[in-house]
């Protein structure tokens, strides 16, 4: 630890900022729109996300070393010699985090060392709640909630959004993953369009396989569908940014198509001034999304 905490944490913060800058600039951009303090404590999210996804790309990753970085990320920030981890112990304290789901994430991240192929939807939803949706839960208290909604009426909503999100970077990375050795579509689904694991892995693009993308991608849209009215429950400043964050990724899903769904050949993206162009509509569509009911009531808005 340095003796100085003020540099300390500036250090802290600065790697955050790093790694959301230069790993995500969809993220990066998204959060541009929250107050300061929040901002901070995202990217600290962020960062801490970041780093242990990236465990398992490592040569020679084993699940002693995902074991290790679990033991190193609980400990309290005053024993943090890990900037990332300094940055992100200090959100998790100052905001009473659950550390249930960042126990669920790094669950989700070893699983990538041992689990390398999903029999049917079903398993693949649960592998994207634990590397995704915990991420949307372990944010909420960060970003905040509109008056009188409850964290468990909210958490459903962050879920599904989590799985679209995660179900959306399958999609992009079919090539990559396969480059791994890791088939994260559904057999079940592979298996609705003749296709098998080893398709996937020997790079097979035919019809068959764009019908599969085309099925995997209404799904993922229907996910979003039904995820973004939560955005309605979340406090007036995180909605834009939660908002900006969940759409500019939904827009990848249209770059899929763009490309014909030939995901072995091109990684699906969107350009810096696609994003710009894309903010307006999607802050119009965040503030007049209706709310969703609980209980039978409808949330009203916050204003």
């Amino acid at each position: 630890m340095l003796s100085n905490p003020n540099l300390q944490l500036d250090l802290a913060l600065a790697e955050a900022e790093r790694l959301t800058r230069e790993n995500s600039k969809t993220f990066h951009l998204a959060t541009e729109l929250l107050p300061t303090e929040a901002r901070r404590a995202i990217r600290a999210l962020y960062a801490f996300c970041r780093r242990t996804d990236d465990l398992v790309d490592m040569a020679g990753a084993t699940l002693a070393v995902v074991e290790a970085w679990r033991a190193q990320v609980a400990l309290p920030a005053a024993a943090q010699t890990d900037l990332a981890l300094l940055s992100w112990a200090l959100t998790r304290e100052r905001y009473g985090i659950n550390r249930r789901y960042e126990t669920e994430l790094i669950d989700g991240v070893a699983l990538d060392l041992t689990k390398h192929r999903y029999a049917n939807w079903m398993e693949l939803e649960r592998y994207c709640y634990l590397v995704a949706s915990t991420v949307g839960l372990l944010s909420m208290p960060i970003i905040g909630l509109a008056e009188g909604v409850a964290f468990e009426e909210a958490a459903p909503f962050a879920i599904k959004l989590g799985v679209a999100l995660q179900l959306t970077n399958i999609l992009r990375d079919v090539g990559e993953d396969a480059g791994r050795g890791r088939v994260y579509l559904p057999q079940t689904d592979m298996a609705r369009f003749n296709l098998t694991a080893e398709d996937i892995l020997n790079g097979v693009y035919d019809e068959r396989f764009i019908e599969l993308m085309k099925f995997e991608i209404r799904r993922a849209r229907d996910l979003y569908h039904r995820a973004l009215p939560g955005i309605a429950l979340l406090s007036s400043a995180a909605r834009p940014a939660v908002g900006a964050a969940a759409l500019l990724y939904r827009a990848i899903l249209n770059e899929i198509e763009a490309l014909n769904y030939n995901v072995y050949a091109h990684r699906a993206h969107t350009s810096g001034w696609q994003k710009l162009l894309l903010l307006p509509g999607i802050l119009w569509t965040v503030w007049t999304v209706q709310a969703p009911n609980i209980n039978g009531l409808l949330v009203p808005r916050e204003t």
